[in-house]
């Protein structure tokens, strides 16, 4: 059981009202929570005590909030930084104007120096060839003190990496690829 005694939290980006990338009736917060909820279980089933920033469909918003964006994710990383997590995954999609781009992506920020080699180890689990980024302005990662990273696991905007978004045997396959990229880390 590799993940004996490690505390993972995972954060499935967006919810609620915020869809985070939309192509048609496509969902990226559906996405992502799928994906976190196949991973929580493998994690679980090897021994991590694994926690979710959102279960379901909804918002870590306070309410009465001005700003219902930055309360959620002011929100998500307090609750990391107030548990005793060894790392988190943040979970995304990515989208652009051009179709073109496809892959996963892995960011960091250089608020815990563990950061960067985290990310390099899941870039290589991923298999992805697109780099390794360090993030600088995004105001989730720069508030959560514990190490962890934000992946991309692919592009909605992409017709290839759309179809493969959405099928369970590729959110298994893309959990699988995470989980290898957590067991380098905490072996090293």
């Amino acid at each position: 059981m590799p993940f004996v005694g490690k505390t993972i939290y995972l954060d499935a980006g967006h919810g609620g009202l915020d869809s985070g990338a939309i192509y048609k009736d496509i969902l990226e917060k559906d996405i992502n929570l799928s994906i976190v909820k196949i991973l929580a279980s493998k994690l679980e089933n090897l021994g991590a005590t694994v926690y979710l920033t959102r279960y379901g469909d909804y918002d870590l918003s306070s309410i009465g909030a001005s700003s219902r964006k930055r309360s959620d994710l002011y929100n998500r990383a307090k609750i990391i930084n107030e548990s005793d997590a060894d790392l988190y995954l943040s979970i995304h999609l990515n989208s652009t104007t051009s179709s073109t781009w496809s892959g996963a992506q892995v960011f960091y920020d250089d608020v815990v120096e563990e950061n960067q080699r985290l990310a390099t180890i899941m870039k290589e689990a991923l298999k992805t060839k697109r780099e390794v980024a360090e993030i600088e302005t995004m105001y989730f990662n720069k508030r959560v003190k514990k190490p962890g990273i934000l992946i991309e696991v692919g592009f909605l905007s992409n017709s290839h990496d759309r179809y493969l978004l959405q099928k369970d045997s590729y959110q298994e396959e893309i959990s699988d690829k995470i989980i290898e990229g957590l067991k380098q880390y905490f072996n090293h």
